[in-house]
């Protein structure tokens, strides 16, 4: 199997990437869908953000959105709730990663994949990239967000400059369709064609 861990900053089209690659047949596992799913209602990491972030709930469930706005704004609080979803994502991640062990290639979207060295546990990575101006536009298009908050969310990941330096293939998130399926093909075919790194 050949895992590729594909990220990117926060907007720059991640997510779409990830689906035009699902949509070839090629198993996406997306730490996002991980991580709802590693705190929701009724499982144990529900109750530790629950806990840890009482403010945050509504009607017996997380609001995200109040979440968002306390972690982000403090790095002790953001620090607190990685702590509780990072672990459990993981595992959840190494078993999924087990599961599909007989797939050719295999995708892992993950946010912070150099900030959590995921990188290190992938054959190669493949960086979706957008200007940091575009991100801004887009994160400023969502419902309820502020550009103080925007900014914020940014911060918390990696520069731009080191993500593309870490990355071994980029693709631009700004691409039309046509254009990153392409870029894909491209990209993907140069990945099946080397020996994984790892075992």
């Amino acid at each position: 199997m050949i895992l590729l861990g594909l990220t990117g900053g926060i907007a720059a089209g991640k997510s779409y990437v990830g689906r035009l690659i699902a949509r070839r047949g090629i198993p996406v596992i997306d730490a996002d869908v991980l991580a709802r799913e590693a705190v929701s209602p009724g499982s144990e990491g529900f109750r530790e953000v629950a806990r840890a972030f009482p403010r945050a709930i509504r009607q017996g469930e997380i609001d995200r959105a109040a979440l968002g706005r306390i972690v982000f704004s403090d790095p002790v609080s953001l620090s607190r709730l990685e702590g509780i979803i990072h672990p459990r994502v993981r595992q959840a991640f190494y078993r999924e990663k087990e599961r599909l062990r007989d797939e050719p290639v295999v995708v892992y979207e993950v946010p912070l994949l150099f900030e959590r060295g995921i990188d290190r546990e992938v054959d190669s990575t493949l960086v979706v990239d957008v200007p940091e101006s575009l991100q801004l536009t887009r994160l400023l298009a969502r419902p309820h967000m502020t550009e103080e908050e925007a900014k914020r969310r940014m911060a918390s990941q990696i520069g731009r400059q080191e993500r593309l330096s870490r990355a071994d293939f980029i693709i631009s998130g700004s691409l039309s369709e046509e254009e990153t399926e392409k870029e894909l093909s491209r990209i993907l075919g140069e990945i099946m064609s080397q020996p994984p790194k790892l075992s």
